[in-house]
């Protein structure tokens, strides 16, 4: 007998099953899983967690979902659809570039464990969700005119992964710590101002966030700051 050719490491290079519990769905799974990703992280997730959530059998979930890797593929997906795709045609890339990149970015700070899982090897990330938004990003960076699109498209991804997965874990530190940005930064500031004490560094830096009356729209302007940099150099690729 012919060896079985292996399989696409991936939950939709194969079909789904028939649920054995009507109220079990694959839908439902993805659902419970991304609740406690978003309230627990990463680590907190299992599968066995999960099925006693759902109140139901750990087989009965394997039936769905055969792996925790298919399960992060599922959930990666879900979250993905809340992104406003980018225009099909814009008569102005850049923007549609910067409505994009904030898309993702928002979604990504919801989601605090999206952009560290995006970076794991061994996940496949065929869903059509992901897929939807890759390709709506190509036709944007193709009909703007890029020699070379795909590369385009990765220095942005790259910048709005590494952006959010800093800031991300900024914010669950806030979040475990019980108190506000504001009065995290206050109670930060002596400890970050005796630390560069005779260090040749940026104190001013620190005393402008510690003044900042709204720490969330600084962010804002770092990422946007940092986003617009990078679009000035993807548009010295574009052919004059």
């Amino acid at each position: 007998m012919a060896a079985r050719t292996n399989p696409i490491p991936s939950v939709w290079a194969r079909p789904q099953r028939e649920p054995d519990q009507p109220a079990l769905s694959r839908a439902g799974i993805v659902r419970e899983a991304i609740a406690v990703l978003d309230a627990e992280g990463i680590e907190a997730l299992s599968m066995r967690k999960l099925a006693t959530r759902l109140n139901a059998g750990a087989t009965s979930l394997y039936r769905h979902v055969a792996t925790k890797d298919e399960l992060m593929e599922l959930a990666v997906d879900e979250v993905f659809g809340e992104i406003a795709l980018p225009p099909a045609e814009s008569p102005d890339w850049r923007a549609a570039a910067t409505d994009a990149a904030g898309a993702f970015r928002a979604t990504a700070l919801r989601h605090p464990w999206l952009s560290a899982v995006l970076g794991q090897a061994g996940l496949a990330y065929l869903g059509p969700n992901l897929m939807a938004f890759g390709e709506r990003m190509a036709v944007l960076f193709t009909s703007a005119g890029f020699p070379e699109p795909s590369r385009a498209i990765d220095a942005v991804i790259a910048y709005v992964v590494g952006m959010s997965t800093t800031e991300a874990a900024w914010l669950t530190t806030i979040a475990r710590s019980g108190q506000s940005e504001v009065d995290f930064i206050a109670r930060l500031m002596p400890a970050a101002q005796e630390a560069i004490a005779g260090l040749d560094l940026l104190p001013e830096a620190y005393a402008a966030a510690a003044a900042a009356p709204d720490p969330a729209a600084l962010r804002d302007t770092k990422f946007a700051y940092g986003l617009d940099v990078v679009l000035d150099g993807l548009a010295l690729r574009l052919p004059r």
